[in-house]
């Protein structure tokens, strides 16, 4: 035998452990006893990674209830590996309490593992701590033939050709790693500044402004933002809830009976983006009863259907008339079974028609209006889409009490079972992720309506933002916001579509938005590296992969034998390296798809090597 075979994964945080995990499921099915070495590489120690790492501010916590995490499969999961079930968050740290599983973590996560029940937040330490464990569970299923070599380090290139073994290279490291097989699960990156970027931190430089632009919250340096100043606030996602957090209660304030009680070091947040209001509130109560039959409208033989077409596939045009169509099902599904009384005829004759009603059509809107009374009760994606459109303040003090009311009432919305149709979509919209990833690159709109309709912020958190507006250390700026340099004032000025003819100036500007994933701007001399030796991009900057088994493919279509990739910044990007329980979880069944086919080749390039021994 020439060898054993290896392996290498490059990024050790819940993806590469979820590949881990994949490789110890079919191992026995697909390899036997045989030998493999696996060497996984990350600057950031494995399980957690950069993102979850325990090493960060204990104030920031997940957007996810400890009952809605899991690292593991379930029978809901369409692979072809066989499922190995395990603990979800809050079972895991249930356990660990109980003394039925040791974890090595430090006491004031066990602090928190004590007190953590399934509908709390957890930090994202006690995730990384989650996390840990699993990887470690990951390793211990492993054959005694299989052994992961950790690495503490950053890859930086990956050279070799395409029949032939690969190498690794890594910072300060004279030889490389040699692979028959190369799986890149490298997560978020940094990015370089576009143009706009670019200017706006010129011309901070030029007059002594602070421009922070778009990076991981938990990674940036607040130092420079003074207490009491203003601070435009560019983007209301998940980046903002995180800067808040930091620029508040980080800095020494606290909350009393639902107000705010500052420490006299908070900068003053003026915040906007182009909805110009918060993601919705995370979803406050759990699931009863029947859940909507899905996929329905949009399942594996109309994706089939769409790749099978004479031309591209338009996400506007092809996708989000199936997109609708499925939400609609999810939600009316719910309002006809769970509050028949809110409802003017029975289920089957409204499914009956809705099947057949085209998305959009004046026959659709009549059936709805016919069967739904009360318009409160009917799903109007664009309404939820774009909550100020049209809505107009004389000035920015009207608009702060606008904010606040919709910010009450999303929460009291989100919190209240008699709206759990609202939660049958969030279901609809896991379903509908599953098949969107099978059509690559379908640009920004998708993910981003997704992210505001099914991962916001915990409502804790917005009712901290409340608290935060009322004691003035949050001004809302509106929808439409726009971000100029003022060269002869020396300041930032922001406007927006909300309050006509108002702005607000600033000598500080903070970005709250992740980087871009794309590959024209990344960071990463490793992804840089495989654009310039062929791989192909589409014209987002995504990586482009095989949807079957996440091969990256080549300019010629071809996919690269011995290079996968999964993650944000591929053609096959999924809504999370985990999910809830029995949500068919997208990332599952990819790291399911590259495990097996990682596998087969492992195991017949051995067998080659045996023969010719």
């Amino acid at each position: 035998m020439n060898g054993v075979p290896t392996l290498v994964i490059i990024g050790g945080g819940p993806r590469g452990t979820g590949v881990i995990e994949r490789i110890a499921a079919n191992a026995d099915d697909l390899y036997e006893d045989r030998r493999l070495d696996i060497h996984l590489v990350d600057p950031y120690p494995p399980g957690g990674g950069r993102i979850w790492r325990q090493d960060q501010s204990p104030l920031l916590w997940m957007n996810s209830m400890a009952e809605d995490v899991t690292m593991f499969t379930d029978d809901t999961v369409q692979q072809d590996g066989p499922v190995r079930p395990g603990p979800a968050l809050h079972t895991w740290a249930a356990d660990v309490r109980e003394g039925r599983t040791t974890t090595g973590t430090a006491p004031a996560i066990l602090e928190e593992i004590r007190g953590l029940g399934a509908q709390d937040f957890p930090s994202r330490r006690l995730q990384s701590a989650y996390l840990r464990w699993v990887y470690e569970q990951a390793l211990a299923a492993l054959p005694p033939g299989i052994t992961v070599h950790e690495h503490l380090g950053r890859a930086r290139q990956i050279t070799g050709p395409r029949d032939g073994r690969q190498r690794v290279w890594l910072d300060g490291r004279a030889e490389p790693l040699v692979a028959d097989l190369v799986v890149l699960t490298v997560g978020h990156l940094d990015a370089e500044l576009d143009p706009e970027q670019r200017e706006l931190g010129a011309f901070a430089a030029r007059h002594g402004l602070v421009h922070l632009p778009p990076d991981f919250t938990a990674d940036t340096d607040l130092t420079a933002l003074p207490a009491g100043e203003p601070v435009i606030v560019r983007g209301f996602g998940l980046a903002f809830i995180d800067l808040m957090v930091l620029l508040t209660e980080g800095r020494g304030g606290r909350y009393e009976d639902g107000a705010y009680v500052p420490s006299g070091r908070e900068p003053v947040l003026y915040v906007g983006s182009r909805r110009g209001v918060p993601y919705h509130s995370k979803i406050g109560y759990t699931w009863t009863g029947e859940r909507p039959p899905l996929p329905r409208h949009f399942g594996p033989g109309r994706v089939e259907e769409l790749l099978s077409g004479p031309g591209p596939v338009d996400f506007r045009r092809d996708l989000w008339p199936l997109v609708t169509k499925e939400l609609g099902h999810a939600h009316y599904h719910r309002l006809f079974t769970s509050h028949p009384e809110r409802t003017a005829v029975e289920w089957g004759d409204f499914e009956e028609k809705y099947a057949v009603a085209e998305p959009g059509s004046p026959e659709l809107q009549a059936l709805v209006s016919s069967a739904v009374p009360d318009p409160a009760d009917r799903l109007d994606l664009e309404a939820l889409d774009h909550p100020l459109d049209g809505v107009r303040h004389a000035s920015y003090d009207t608009l702060q009490d606008g904010l606040r009311d919709y910010i009450t009432a999303d929460l009291a919305r989100r919190h209240d079972p008699a709206n759990s149709p609202d939660l049958a979509v969030f279901l609809g919209l896991l379903s509908v992720y599953g098949q969107l990833i099978h059509f690559g690159d379908i640009g920004e709109r998708w993910h981003s309506f997704f992210s505001y309709l099914a991962s916001g912020p915990p409502g804790p958190r917005l009712r901290q933002l409340l608290a935060l507006s009322r004691a003035g250390v949050v001004r809302f700026l509106g929808a439409g916001l726009t971000v100029q340099a003022d060269e002869e004032r020396g300041v930032f000025r922001a406007s927006g579509a909300t309050v006509p003819g108002e702005f607000t100036e600033a000598r500080a500007l903070v970005e709250a938005r992740l980087p871009d994933p794309s590959l024209h701007r990344t960071r990463s001399r490793l992804l840089r590296g495989l654009y310039e030796d062929g791989a192909a991009g589409t014209d987002t900057g995504l990586l482009s992969v095989d949807a079957r088994d996440s091969r990256i493919l080549g300019v010629d279509g071809r996919p690269h034998p011995r290079r996968f990739a999964l993650g944000p910044y591929t053609t096959a990007r999924s809504s999370g390296a985990f999910t809830r329980p029995r949500t068919g979880g997208p990332a599952f069944r990819q790291n399911d798809a590259t495990a097996r086919t990682a596998l087969a080749f492992l195991r017949d390039l051995s067998c080659r090597d045996r023969r010719t021994a």
